[in-house]
């Protein structure tokens, strides 16, 4: 019979403990201290750009709702995934991404690639109910969303956070942020009238309409890249 080493060890829970909590500060430090050598070595794509003062909003708000917690935003390199999906993800493309939204589980599909795939109409109905969409849906409605006014107080604030983060907002993005959010915000409802939406001045303004602005930036630098033969982003 095998000497089994690890009896003597278990059976001192002194020395059980100090050894476990000595394996857990070098896996946390193998884990934690390459990142701060690799600061600026990871470029973003070609024409990525940090999200704009909606999408930053609308990016608020999926988190705040806990859509991540159902929705993952990484696109294995597996051909299963990337032919349901597109391109796999890269770390370029969550550059301006804080915190990341990767994630490891899928109640609802992947929305690294969701950018473009709808029209603004369709994810206004899917947040109204996702059951009048897909009758197999477990997504909770979000139909408050489409009646909430969507706050701004902070929105330059928090792009003035990002840049001392290192976000390439400049001061002129900055200071026309509630033009810019706003402009994005009457596309999207021109487009939600356009499709047969009726809309009021509060859907036109809503946590919904920020929302929308960011999911449809998801996965669009990427697809804006040059493919490979095999499938793959250059």
């Amino acid at each position: 019979m095998a000497y089994e080493w690890h009896r003597p060890i278990e059976a001192k829970w002194a020395t059980l403990t100090a050894l476990t909590f000595l394996c857990v500060i070098v896996g946390g430090l193998v884990l934690l201290v390459p990142p701060f050598f690799m600061q600026g070595t990871i470029a973003a794509l070609p024409g990525m750009r940090p999200y704009s003062p909606l999408e930053l909003e609308g990016r608020d708000i999926y988190i705040r709702e806990g859509c991540n917690v159902c929705h993952s935003q990484q696109v294995r390199p597996f051909k299963t995934e990337t032919d349901r999906y597109g391109p796999y993800s890269v770390a370029g493309e969550g550059i301006y991404d804080r915190p990341f939204l990767w994630g490891s589980r899928r109640t609802g599909p992947d929305l690294a690639r969701v950018g473009g795939k709808y029209p603004d109409s369709w994810h206004w109905l899917h947040l109204r109910n996702p059951r009048n969409l897909e009758p197999r849906s477990n997504m909770p409605a979000f139909e408050f969303l489409l009646r909430t006014p969507l706050d701004t107080s902070l929105t330059q604030a928090k792009m003035r956070t990002l840049k001392r983060l290192g976000h390439p907002y400049s001061d002129a993005e900055i200071d026309g942020a509630p033009d810019a959010l706003a402009a994005q915000a009457r596309k999207i409802a021109d487009s939600l009238r356009a499709d047969g939406v009726e809309l009021d001045e509060t859907g036109a303004h809503s946590e919904a309409v920020a929302v929308i602005a960011y999911l449809q930036s998801l996965g669009r630098a990427i697809r804006a890249q040059p493919v490979a033969a095999s499938g793959e982003v250059d």
